[in-house]
């Protein structure tokens, strides 16, 4: 396990883990907004350009947020036909998820206090990034339960019990 702050959340998981998943990303959030990271080089894509590339290439993408996300990540998901039309995008909206954790591959996990904001995730400068705090893991039955969890949720495990059902926009089961 490694401990994780603010900066070193994007340079040592999002622009190395996340950015070379293989076989599947999962994501739990609880705020979702247009986030940018740094591609090659210097240039700046939008997060969802790089989930296009990973379900082009094939990897499965699941996303978890609480609430739906602003216009400007809204505008930014449209331009990406991949992610509405591929059964290799999955969203998800859960409005009592406030768990934030990243999963790739089966392999490595980031779990802590980062929503998928450029601030959040250290992607932005140092004076406008959030402080945060979060724990990469390969332990292997860290990673089966983060998965089992996640895939509870998911799969609407939660949603005949729950007493928030009556205000929640998309029921998962």
């Amino acid at each position: 396990m490694e401990l994780l702050f603010s900066e070193q959340i994007y340079e040592r998981f999002i622009l190395t883990d996340m950015m070379n998943a293989r076989r599947f990303l999962w994501i739990a959030t609880a705020d979702i907004k247009s986030t940018f990271v740094r591609a090659q080089g210097r240039k700046f894509v939008s997060i969802l350009q790089l989930f296009a590339s990973l379900v082009r290439k094939g990897v499965e993408v699941r996303l978890i947020h609480a609430k739906e996300p602003g216009p400007f990540f809204r505008k930014e998901f449209d331009r990406f036909p991949e992610l509405v039309q591929s059964d290799r995008f999955e969203r998800y909206l859960c409005p009592r998820n406030h768990a934030k954790c990243i999963i790739v591959d089966g392999r490595v996990a980031l779990v802590g206090s980062a929503n998928l904001t450029g601030a959040g995730l250290g992607a932005k400068g140092k004076d406008k990034r959030n402080f945060e705090i979060s724990i990469r893991t390969e332990d292997p039955n860290h990673l089966k339960d983060l998965m089992n969890y996640l895939d509870a949720l998911t799969l609407g495990d939660y949603c005949q019990s729950c007493k928030l059902r009556s205000v929640c926009p998309d029921p998962i089961a």
